[in-house]
């Protein structure tokens, strides 16, 4: 396929990006049509389209600039979609009535592949009166629960999986409970979590001095804030969640500092946002502006740097007037700001061709040249736009010139912007990249360091079987075809060889010249000390982030640091020991069914039907371990004879194939009946289909299949098991829920599959 690098990537295309009828005939014949697409689309709201159509897609061709794939996907299609990767909802009231209009909000956002952001600060915490009712509120995190069970349901309607983002202030009186609560393996798996840490917090830490959690004007608790510092790092030590935001640089550094307030941020922590903005997201492929890559004289040419940041800009700028928007408020907010959020992709990769060291001194200098002229690049094309076109509505010279990285602009643009004004509130920002990345040719993502040199990824045939292809990493494949098998030089270094303390030093650099925010993952070896992994967190703060967000292997999400190079080691399927439990095996043909299988009968009664339920699930032992190989549904109500007995094949059908079949709890357990559901054992179920699905659970859990969702067992069993145990446990849960390869790992604060591209945050 013309403009593809590897097979790979036109696959990434092909699932993601291009534009198909409803049937899933290809619109789109190739790459360069669905740039001509994308172009057209943008180029539209010109006075004089034909012009910018040719310059727009003279910036997409060949990868340079890869815009998000919402654009990608959407611009030009004609259907119904937002073109906005991010958006932060509105300010949840202390009230049912607006909680639950919040909950219709972001609903109808995620119904158009939104990823939103909330804070749950506002709702008071577990205890407090609910006047009128002569009730106990139930406090922001049981609402948190509400919004995981919608999240569950929107993405079993759709085909984009759902992503969300919680925060909490540091001084609520719940947010002990907010910290923890992620250590329950079964809660809040749509979210992402971020303590919102104010200056005084952080000064109370590094003081030893006490902290007040409070709610309303009235003071709940006093605690020592370093133990609420140590809590969080505890936990993100051992569960990778919460993050930390550290919400005062952001609004004393944010560019609106005169007209709003930020309280939360998108999913993946790269947009901090007030209530209902939205912003837009694309990468400068930085990979692909390298002249004479691996020579001497290797450089980034800066010439056309600066061109293509123009044309960027140009072209994120229209997409705010092209886009649709789920909710009136919401582009409202974007037309009156026209934020963008225009970041690089490929950094690392660049880093490489010109012989700097990731986390290196001299890396985070060049990071700094290259992102200040990114930047510089990025206001003068916003000057020249709102010459031409207008500033936002809401620009005000005056206060814009003294508030937020204004701050760090030379005198000449702040000049230009007091004469003409600025088309854009705010122009940069990181994004996770890690699927247009791919498209792009397997470059290194956002400002991360190169993951893996090469890995393995099994390709699923017509036929059903597998062929394993190798991927690797865009410079590195540009290294072997020039010196063949040569020694890497010694500044190549992935994510698996990186300290800690070089992330941050990496995150820092880049900062400086970042408008809103960085989506970064700090890789955190499996025996990092506890107080070296408290470090990395002061390290940030010390260094201007704006967040910090680390991931250390653990039992919950599973493993990082486990993407062995094909050079070092080949990638193998767990082994089957009998150990394990819950691990499982893959099967081309369904498993042979004995004459005599053990098995459990469950009953369970549904206020609306005279009859109860019988479910029946039997199981078989293979290579070791005990998994269900059979389910049988039951019942005298004649209502439900066709759909259990269609339940009862299909459930079997997909139990007898083998791999992870705990997909089907999860699925069964979405189910939501629009007629209500019922409450059973004190736990509301949203319907008789996810009662099934928790029988099957409870029954798998008991026979060994899954690890227990209970809290507390999860985390005794835990403690007790033996490294091969843990290993095994790491190993399952990276299983990836689109292809079930053990492929998944943690990019850019998202699980993401390298074997098909499949990300939780895409």
């Amino acid at each position: 396929m013309p403009g593809f690098s590897t097979p790979f990537s036109e696959q990434i295309w092909d699932m993601k990006y291009r534009y198909k009828e409803a049937d899933g005939r290809p619109i789109d014949e190739t790459v360069e049509d669905s740039w001509r697409r994308v172009a057209k689309s943008l180029a539209a709201v010109e006075k004089s389209p034909q012009d910018w159509e040719t310059e727009f897609y003279s910036a997409l061709e060949d990868f340079k600039f890869l815009p998000a794939g919402r654009i990608l996907a959407g611009a030009g299609t004609g259907r119904s979609v937002t073109l906005f990767n991010c958006f932060v909802m509105g300010t949840i009231p202390d009230s049912l009535a607006g909680i639950f209009d919040m909950l219709k909000e972001a609903a109808l956002t995620m119904q158009q592949g939104g990823g939103i952001g909330y804070d749950f600060s506002t709702i008071r915490p577990t205890g407090s009166d609910v006047k009128g009712v002569a009730a106990d509120a139930s406090g922001p995190i049981s609402f948190m629960d509400v919004w995981d069970s919608m999240c569950r349901t929107i993405m079993s309607a759709g085909s984009r999986r759902g992503a969300m983002m919680a925060t909490m202030r540091c001084d609520h009186p719940d947010i002990e409970k907010f910290i923890e609560v992620k250590a329950d393996p079964s809660r809040l798996r749509m979210f992402n979590l971020s303590v919102l840490i104010t200056d005084d917090f952080m000064a109370a830490v590094k003081q030893d001095s006490a902290w007040s959690l409070r709610f309303g004007g009235r003071d709940y608790k006093s605690l020592k804030a370093r133990d609420l510092w140590n809590k969080i790092m505890q936990s993100t030590f051992d569960f990778a969640e919460p993050g930390v935001i550290f919400i005062d640089r952001i609004n004393a550094m944010n560019n609106l500092s005169y007209c709003e307030k930020i309280s939360a941020t998108n999913p993946c922590g790269e947009q901090p946002l007030p209530p209902y903005g939205a912003c837009l997201l694309g990468s400068i492929n930085l990979a692909k502006l390298v002249k004479n890559p691996f020579n001497e004289d290797a450089n980034l040419d800066e010439v056309a740097l600066a061109h293509l940041v123009s044309v960027a800009v140009r072209m994120m700028d229209n997409v705010v007037d092209v886009s649709k928007f789920p909710i009136a408020e919401q582009e409202k907010e974007a037309i009156s700001k026209r934020r963008i959020g225009l970041g690089v992709t490929g950094l690392a990769d660049a880093l490489l061709m010109t012989g700097v060291r990731y986390g290196s001194s001299e890396a985070a200098v060049k990071v700094d040249e290259w992102l200040h002229l990114i930047s510089r690049e990025a206001y003068l094309a916003s000057v020249y736009l709102a010459k031409e076109k207008g500033s936002f509505p809401l620009f005000e010279a005056k206060k814009f010139l003294s508030s937020g990285n204004m701050k760090n602009m030379d005198s000449d643009l702040r000049k230009k912007i007091e004469t003409y004004g600025i088309r854009n509130a705010l122009l940069t920002s990181i994004a996770p990249t890690g699927t247009i990345s791919l498209y792009a040719g397997n470059v290194s993502s956002g400002i991360e360091p190169v993951f893996a040199y090469a890995y393995k990824r099994k390709v699923l045939q017509k036929d059903g079987t597998k062929i394993e292809e190798e991927v690797v990493d865009y410079a590195v494949q540009m290294w072997r075809e020039r010196f063949g098998d040569r020694d890497y030089p010694a500044y190549f270094a992935n994510a698996q060889t990186l300290a800690p303390l070089e992330h941050v030093k990496m995150q820092a650099a880049a900062q400086k010249w970042i408008d809103s925010s960085i989506s970064k993952t700090i890789n955190c070896p499996e025996d990092i000390t506890f107080k070296d992994f408290k470090e990395v967190y002061m390290a940030a703060w010390d260094g201007g982030c704006k967040g910090c967000t680390t991931y250390r292997p653990n039992l919950v999400t599973g493993s990082v640091l486990t993407a062995e190079t094909i050079e070092e080691k080949e990638i193998t399927k767990p082994a089957i020991d009998g150990s394990s439990g819950g691990d499982v095996v893959y099967m081309s043909e369904p498993l042979s069914r004995p004459s005599d299988l053990d098995g459990k009968t469950y009953k369970i009664k549904w206020p609306d039907s005279e009859h109860a339920l019988y479910i029946t699930i039997n199981d078989i032992e293979s290579h070791g371990m005990v998994r269900p190989f059979e389910i049988f549904v039951n019942s005298k109500n004649m209502e439900h004879f066709a759909w259990t007995v269609g339940l009862t094949r299909m459930i079997s059908a997909i139990f007898r194939r083998g791999g992870d079949v705990s997909f089907v709890v999860e699925e069964l357990k979405a189910v939501f009946d629009p007629r209500g559901g019922a409450w059973i054992g004190g736990k509301y179920i949203p319907s008789i289909l996810a009662a099934i699905g928790n029988i099957i659970e409870r029954h798998m859990i008991a026979i060994g299949f899954l690890i227990s969702k209970n809290s507390e067992d999860h985390i005794a069993k835990s403690i007790s098991m033996s490294g091969n145990e843990l290993r095994n446990g790491l190993e399952k849960s990276k299983l990836c829920p689109s292809c079930g390869e053990f492929s998944l790992d943690m990019r850019e604060g998202c699980m993401t599959c390298s074997s098909c591209g499949h990300s939780k945050c895409a």
